[in-house]
């Protein structure tokens, strides 16, 4: 009987091979697609690439991620379609994220057989700062919790403040030393001092990182070249005092205490026009299309408009008293205004070139800058010590920065700091001796494995 039943076992077995060649007795039965969720990619303040394997196992297969704050998601991405019997990889972009927010995700495919899910992953945006320069420092001012973070002790009397595209670096106008300090990011700490004209004010950078154009009372400006820390060219300019770059890097608008904006070519670092505008202009900022350049005139308490394809007024904005800080939303869409002399800031409507809200802040408000994603505008009151933060949806003041005294941040003093970099704060030294300290600091690896050392010397060329 036991023989009888191998026989026939073997028998199927050889009916099997013979209809389903390949097979090691019979036809495998449909399986649920194989999956795994791979790191994310091209993280950003607000954006990221999320992606992932899949392996349909040789049926029409539908796949899609799941993301959100928690693990419990709540967003998905658009469902792709994927076939064949092989391990495949799958991207998706998504969009509208929260600066400096962790992200979980994984991913999901489903075929006939079923669904499968991968492993839960996650991702953190890149965070936004705010660099507030106060009497001999700059604040480094967190936008996601409104913390101060760090200080970086800056040159005397820091006023304009701009950060490079890219995040990377903070470039700092000191009025007191004449020259400008050079913060890294990553470390916030001073890599450099550039030596330029007495008294500096204004400070911009170029789109591309290579150019920093800043003001001097020296009635120039100075262009440093940023791979070298070098000034490469001096603009002859009368009384200057801040400064702009149009978003395609061609042009610079400085502001002149001659009542004017001189426009500078920045292929040539040779003023090609001169614009006459309000009383005792002030702050300067450019639209993010290039097409109006806003100036705030302290002096006649007004907003001149300039076309930059003709360098004319084409309107006049009245504002409150004192106008000192102007910056520009994102989109394009609003102006804000800092009044210095009425505590408060001027929103002006772009379309009608019209204010169409005053928002109360702190008291003497100087500089303004807007976050890149167009959520929050930080305004430096000088008086009262303190930022203020103003929700763009409602313009209502949302939140209040405690900083040193005197802060004046004039200039595009917000920026997001590149994702892959780790985090570091340099602390206080502790028992010092003679000959000996301890150097303290921290550091978030950023979810990398991080080197960390210290840096340090009796100049901040450092050496050891």
């Amino acid at each position: 009987m036991k023989t009888t039943i191998k026989s026939i076992y073997m028998t199927l077995a050889v009916i099997a091979l013979e209809f389903y060649p390949g097979a090691s007795v019979l036809p495998q039965a449909s399986q649920p697609p194989t999956v795994t969720t791979n790191a994310a990619t091209n993280v950003t303040a607000s954006s990221a690439t999320l992606t992932g394997t899949v392996n349909p196992n040789s049926l029409s297969t539908s796949v899609q991620f799941q993301y959100g704050t928690t693990t419990s998601y709540g967003s998905n991405t658009a469902s792709q379609t994927f076939t064949g019997g092989t391990t495949q990889n799958v991207a998706a972009n998504i969009s509208g994220l929260s600066v400096g927010t962790t992200y979980h995700f994984r991913i999901v495919a489903t075929n006939s057989a079923g669904t499968s899910y991968g492993s839960d992953m996650t991702f953190t945006t890149c965070p936004t700062f705010a660099y507030v320069s106060n009497y001999n420092n700059v604040s480094v001012i967190n936008t996601s919790t409104n913390a101060v973070v760090a200080t970086v002790w800056a040159g005397s009397s820091p006023y304009g403040v701009a950060v490079k595209p890219d995040g990377s670096r903070v470039y700092v106008a000191n009025n007191g030393s004449n020259n400008v300090s050079v913060i890294d990011t990553s470390t916030n700490a001073v890599v450099a001092t550039v030596t330029v004209g007495s008294s500096p004010q204004g400070v911009a950078v170029t789109p591309d990182g290579s150019r920093v154009y800043v003001t001097s009372g020296s009635n120039n400006v100075s262009v440093i070249d940023t791979s070298t820390n070098t000034v490469v060219a001096t603009v002859p300019v009368g009384y200057p005092g801040f400064v702009a770059v149009t978003p395609d890097g061609s042009r610079v608008y400085v502001t002149s205490g001659s009542n004017n904006v001189s426009v500078i070519d920045t292929s040539t670092n040779m003023v090609v026009a001169t614009v006459p505008i309000g009383s005792s202009p002030f702050g300067v900022a450019v639209t993010p299309d290039g097409s109006r350049v806003y100036v705030a005139n302290s002096g006649s308490n007004n907003v001149s408009v300039i076309n930059t394809s003709t360098n004319m007024v084409v309107a006049t904005v009245p504002v409150g008293s004192s106008p000192y800080g102007v910056a520009v939303k994102p989109d394009g869409s609003r102006v804000y205004v800092a009044n210095n002399n009425s505590d408060n800031v001027s929103v002006i409507d772009t379309s009608t070139n019209a204010v169409v809200a005053t928002v109360t802040v702190g008291v003497c408000p100087f500089g303004v800058a807007v976050t890149p994603d167009g959520s929050r505008v930080y305004v430096a009151n000088y008086c009262s010590k303190s930022v203020s933060v103003i929700d763009t949806s409602n313009n209502t003041v949302v939140a209040r920065v405690t900083v040193p005294a005197v802060p004046f941040a004039l200039g595009n003093f917000i920026g997001t700091v590149p994702c892959s970099m780790p985090m570091v704060t340099t602390n206080a030294a502790t028992n010092v001796t003679t000959s000996a300290a301890t150097l303290h600091g921290t550091v978030n690896p950023d979810g990398l494995s991080t080197s960390v050392h210290f840096q340090y010397g009796t100049t901040t060329s450092y050496g050891s």
